[in-house]
C-alpha cells in the first residue's frame, strides 16, 4: 500500500526533485520550497495502482524516483524522475481521471493537491500556462490527434 507523509518540513531532497520538473523552470527556490511544502509525499511499491479511469481526480504528482506506467486506451507511457502526471485533475472541479497509472518501480512522488495548486498558480500565472500546454497535448495525443 501507498505511503504517504503528511506536508511538513522541506527537505532539499523534495526542492531538487522540485527543480528537475521542466513546469518550474524559472521558479526561486523560496517558491519551490513552498510548493515541496504543501505537497505530501507518497511511496509506493512496484505494482501499485496510484490512478485509475474514472475516478474523481483530486491532484496531481511529481515523480522524484523510480519509473510509473501511464496506460491509456492507445498507448502505454513511462515517466520518471522530473516527470509528472495527474495534471488533468487540476483543471476543474469534477475533473475524472483518463488514465491508469502504475507503479513499474519502488516510486517516491510528490502530491499536490488542488487547493496548493490554485495558490501555486495564484502567484506565478506561467505554470498553469505551460501545465495547460501539456494537458491539452496529453488529450491530443489520448484521442489520435497529433501535430507532426
Amino acid at each position: 500500500p501507498a505511503r504517504a507523509r503528511p506536508a511538513g518540513p522541506v527537505s532539499d531532497a523534495r526542492v531538487d526533485a522540485l527543480r528537475r520538473v521542466p513546469l518550474f523552470v524559472g521558479l526561486a527556490d523560496e517558491d519551490l520550497a513552498a510548493i515541496a511544502d504543501a505537497a505530501n509525499e507518497v511511496e509506493v511499491p512496484a505494482g501499485q495502482l496510484l490512478v485509475q479511469p474514472g475516478e474523481a481526480g483530486t491532484g496531481m504528482f511529481f515523480i522524484c524516483d523510480g519509473t510509473a506506467v501511464v496506460e491509456t486506451r492507445r498507448e502505454h507511457v513511462e515517466l520518471g524522475p522530473g516527470q509528472f502526471f495527474g495534471e488533468l485533475a487540476l483543471m476543474k472541479p469534477d475533473a475524472i481521471r483518463t488514465a491508469r497509472v502504475r507503479a513499474k518501480t519502488p516510486l517516491r512522488c510528490l502530491a499536490l493537491d488542488r487547493a496548493s495548486f490554485r495558490g501555486l498558480v495564484a502567484t506565478h500565472p506561467e505554470v498553469a500556462a505551460s501545465l495547460i500546454e501539456v494537458a491539452l497535448g496529453r488529450l491530443a495525443e489520448n484521442a489520435g490527434v497529433t501535430d507532426d
